[in-house]
């Protein structure tokens, strides 16, 4: 009889404990799923994060440069490339211009940017 009883015990126990094991088993699939997802999460986050690091990135880029305002030696600069503009018809070669006010290329684009008078076109002399 003890033998019996303990496999009846046994079988009471393992009826008891089945439920559980479900259960545990569920919440480890629960656990995979939601780790599956996070990952996902995390790696849609960093995308977005960086693209809105690149965003913000542009718009103050584009601020910046819209609200810069010419240096006083720009707008004395400015204010001879005009006249020098208005002295030879409104037309006039970079080159020319730039040697004129005696300038730096770089420099001479600069002025560029902040003159609003001043148009460029490319100059093709072969005519390609």
């Amino acid at each position: 009889m003890p033998e019996d009883m303990a496999v009846l015990i046994a079988q009471a126990v393992e009826k008891a404990v089945q439920p559980l094991r479900d259960e545990i088993a569920s919440l480890k699939d629960l656990r995979t799923q939601d780790l599956a997802e996070f990952e996902r999460f995390k790696l849609t986050h960093r995308q977005f994060a960086v693209q809105v690091v690149k965003d913000s990135d542009g718009f103050f880029e584009t601020n910046s440069k819209a609200t810069a305002k010419p240096q006083p030696m720009q707008k004395d600069r400015a204010e001879i490339l005009r006249a020098l503009l208005v002295a030879k018809g409104g037309k006039m070669l970079a080159k020319d211009a730039r040697k004129k006010i005696h300038i730096k290329k770089n420099h001479f684009a600069e002025l560029l940017r902040v003159c609003d008078f001043a148009e460029t076109k490319p100059f093709h002399l072969d005519r390609r």
